[in-house]
């Protein structure tokens, strides 16, 4: 080929790709809020005197949608008479986000998952001229497919109020809303003929929803009463109507292929594959029943369900499936992938003529060695450029459209995942997701649309997803040490210099992750089942971490009646200890393997009677950190005994064996006041007092046998019946100085 014709190609492509970019920008535009500029003003006035009471007299909200011609949010602010702030914005979300912003940078205030601090100056402080805040990003999603099993689970609507009300203050417009999808599916497949044995057999327990739907699970933890049907469904009405009055587009969900066995008996001729098992569980539980895409069966089934979906929830023509979620394709095939995501749009369009396909993009991630760019490109363009948003869901790591030309024209959000099953640990990329965004933005004919936040699980690591937030409304990266010093300030309502200097050192340590694909579900051996073998690396300087630890421990006393303080001063005290467990445990391992039982009973000793106690009073003294609070909130969702024993099961079991028989063994580790006496303490007590059994007789210790007795210990908790308080109690002060008197010194000279 001449170099003429290639250059002649090459700008054919370019041309394309521009053409799509615009296409894209004009197939999205349709997705825009429901409500009235009205009712969105007047939702943000209700969430300010939810936040601030008589003080959000102060604010005047007005929304007008005109203010932005090219859907990209924008709220001004100024001063009024009275010592009053107006703000203005196209969205019910670009206003609270606007104000947060102002509570932020003007009045030095704070809101998070781990308490506020809303010490608001007065008057407010005046502005000079006009404060415009916007945004280059169409959208701002929120949540994993997985949040809702691994966080949401078990919350009322007080709970759900709170997050839509934090959701709106961060900017989000795009979130989504699985919420009481089940009831729907049940009318679905009964009026396709499936008795409820078979429905019953189909639906896996609440705390394991989401495998369910990505079509990996089916029964564990069931069978699901119909009284959560009802509930959810009116949870999710009110989720709806409260999301939809604040401007934002909720994600609602759609077919993905999953169907129950009893398919086969109705449609003996449909084309159901029977998949292979899923992540160590065998048939019982997984090997899911996935019907083809491009049988007819298909089609009438996601139309029903989509049916549904519009009457009972409305729509607003965004609609989320995960087709092959941890789940390889049968063919790689480019022409039958194609196949497949034209059918399942089609499903989607057939119903809604301008629906959109959000899809998460985590298969390619998660098999790479399958989905190589060919076969990218053609599940992807199987749909209409313009049609699918796909979530670039572990970019902060591992991006994916740095490698698939901007997904091959289909529009993307640049998202941060961050957390993985929920865990307790302090963890972050910070680096790499403030210039992560703007990258992408700057990429070669870039079709982001828009940032997103998927963790598996939340209420963890506040200062991360505060910092993401704000990034959509930035033009460029924050200088992170300026960024961070001011977030001390607004956390606390202190200027103590300890603060700033511990949280600087925290975003240049343990908060800087730069490991390759480092998932951070926590691999401390803490949290982990006991072994001779346990990873004991950290990303980290721990020179660092302790350090953070003196300079807030030594600014505590006056700020102990923080919220956000005693919050921080448990959290950090609390990786402090989960770091010298590690150090206890290679004393433990060391010793054992030398033969040398003194040292064996020393090491043991400290942890298993004094390290792992003190933890657990102290984790027991913060509302924040306690396993009563999880087992409450399952067990209140209840109308009898019955189903609270149920949900009890289902909330003990996720965070611990994860399965019948520990199938994901502690994948959703959570380090809280309880659960570290009667579950982690518990484990490594049996394992050094195994050691010392083995030493003392002169016998190897055996891993198998050591998990086959350790296992009667897991599943004990798991069904122990105990109550835990869901009520902190104990001074934190007290016993956090406790700690670090004595175990500080010990953690300096480690480091020696």
């Amino acid at each position: 080929m001449s170099s003429r014709s290639s250059y002649s190609r090459f700008l054919l492509l370019t041309v394309m790709l521009i053409v799509s970019v615009h296409c894209e920008f004009h197939t999205l535009a349709h997705l825009k809020p429901q409500a009235n500029d009205k009712t969105q003003g007047r939702a943000v006035v209700e969430l300010l005197k939810r936040l601030m009471g008589s003080r959000s007299r102060e604010f005047i909200v007005l929304v007008n949608r005109s203010l932005s011609n090219d859907s990209l949010d924008v709220c001004e602010l100024r001063s009024a008479k009275n010592n009053k702030i107006i703000a203005t914005g196209s969205t019910g979300v670009a206003v609270a986000s606007g104000i947060y912003n102002y509570l932020k940078y003007f009045c030095n205030c704070h809101v998070s998952w781990s308490g506020n601090q809303l010490n608001i100056p007065h008057p407010l402080p005046q502005l000079t001229g006009v404060l415009r805040i916007s945004t280059q990003h169409r959208f701002r999603y929120y949540q994993n497919v997985c949040t809702v099993s691994y966080s949401t689970v078990w919350w009322d609507w007080p709970r759900w109020q709170r997050e839509i009300d934090w959701m709106a203050l961060n900017g989000i417009n795009l979130p989504l809303a699985f919420t009481g999808q089940e009831a729907l599916w049940q009318e679905v497949y009964q009026s396709l003929g499936l008795n409820q044995t078979e429905i019953d057999h189909f639906f896996s327990g609440p705390a394991f929803l989401a495998w369910n739907r990505m079509g990996n699970l089916f029964q564990w933890g069931g069978p699901i009463p119909q009284s959560w049907h009802v509930k959810q469904l009116y949870l999710q009405f009110k989720i709806l109507e409260r999301m939809r009055s604040f401007g934002m587009i909720p994600v609602l969900p759609a077919f993905s292929g999953n169907v129950p066995q009893g398919i086969t008996r109705l449609f003996p001729t449909a084309n159901v594959t029977k998949l292979g098992p899923w992540s160590h569980f065998n048939c019982s539980y997984s090997c899911a029943h996935i019907l083809d895409p491009r049988d007819p069966l298909f089609l009438q089934i996601g139309s029903l369900f989509l049916s549904q979906v519009m009457k009972q929830f409305g729509t607003d023509h965004i609609y989320n499936t995960d087709t092959f979620n941890e789940m390889t394709p049968p063919s790689s095939d480019p022409t039958y992938l194609s196949a497949v995501s034209r059918s399942v749009f089609a499903s989607m369009t057939s119903v809604d003529p301008q629906a959109i396909w959000l899809m998460q993009g985590w298969l390619f991630f998660s098999d790479a060695s399958f989905w190589k760019p060919s076969q990218i490109q053609a599940l992807l363009n199987g749909v209409p450029i313009g049609r699918m948003i796909v979530l670039d869901l572990f970019a902060e790591s591992t991006p994916i459209f740095s490698y698939t030309k901007s997904f091959f024209g289909q529009p993307f959000i640049w998202c941060m995942l961050n957390n993985f099953g929920g865990n307790s640990g302090l963890f972050g990329t910070v680096d790499r997701i403030n210039f992560g965004p703007f990258e992408a933005l700057n990429f070669p004919n870039s079709t982001l649309v828009g940032l997103g936040l998927t963790p598996e699980g939340i209420e963890q690591n506040p200062v991360v997803y505060e910092l993401m937030s704000e990034l959509a409304w930035r033009k460029q990266p924050v200088n992170l040490a300026k960024w961070v010093s001011l977030y001390a300030t607004r956390r606390y309502g202190s200027t103590h210099e300890n603060l700033a200097v511990a949280w600087k050192l925290l975003f240049r340590s343990i908060y800087n992750c730069t490991v390759p694909n480092y998932r951070n579900h926590n691999h401390s051996p803490l949290v982990r089942r006991p072994s001779l073998r346990m990873n004991t690396e950290v990303w980290y300087n721990r020179t660092d971490l302790y350090e953070a630890w003196r300079l807030l421990y030594q600014a505590a006393p006056p700020l102990m009646t923080k919220e956000t303080f005693r919050y921080d001063l448990v959290d950090i005290t609390r990786q402090a200890l989960e770091v010298l467990t590690t150090e206890f445990y290679i004393d433990i391992r060391n010793a054992y393997q030398g033969q040398k039982l003194p040292e064996l009973l020393t090491a043991g000793g400290v942890l298993v009677y004094d390290l792992l106690p003190e933890l657990d009073r102290l984790l027991s003294s913060d509302s924040n950190f306690l396993l009563g609070t999880w087992l409450e909130r399952a067990r209140s969702l209840a109308l009898n005994e019955a189903e609270a024993q149920l949900y009890d099961m289902n909330a003990r079991n996720q965070i611990t064996l994860w399965g019948p028989d520990g199938n994901i063994l502690d994948y959703a580790n959570k380090e809280w006041g309880g659960l570290m006496e009667d579950y982690y303490s518990q484990r490594w007590s049996l394992f050094v007092n195994t050691l010392v059994e083995c030493l003392d007789r002169g016998r190897p210790f055996r891993q198998d046998s050591f998990n086959k007795a350790v296992f009667q210990v897991e599943k004990g908790f798991v069904f122990n019946g105990r109550k835990y308080p869901s009520k902190p109690h104990r001074d934190t002060y007290e016993i956090a100085t406790r700690i670090f008197l004595k175990y500080y010194p010990q953690a300096l000279k480690r480091l020696l």
